[in-house]
């Protein structure tokens, strides 16, 4: 996938995560951004060779929530 396309989904998939996190942590959205910027799950995300992109809004976010909750996550089978 070329550059700006794989930006224009990190974009659309990012806004989508963000809502997520406001919404199930009560964060405000400035709050929420900086948590996902700071995740392993962002980290792993903006990398497109590891096709993290792929998934869900939704899966991506339990994955987020995942390492809030224990400190690391699980990829789904499918990665």
């Amino acid at each position: 996938m070329g550059a700006e396309k794989f930006g224009a989904v990190m974009g659309v998939l990012v806004e989508q995560i963000v809502h997520l996190i406001t919404e199930n942590y009560g964060y405000d959205e400035m709050t929420a951004s900086n948590e996902f910027y700071n995740s392993k799950v962002y980290a792993l995300l903006e990398q497109e060779e590891t096709k993290l992109w792929h998934f869900s809004p939704l899966t991506l976010f339990n994955l987020f929530d995942e390492e809030k909750k224990t400190g690391r996550f699980e990829l789904p089978e499918e990665a």
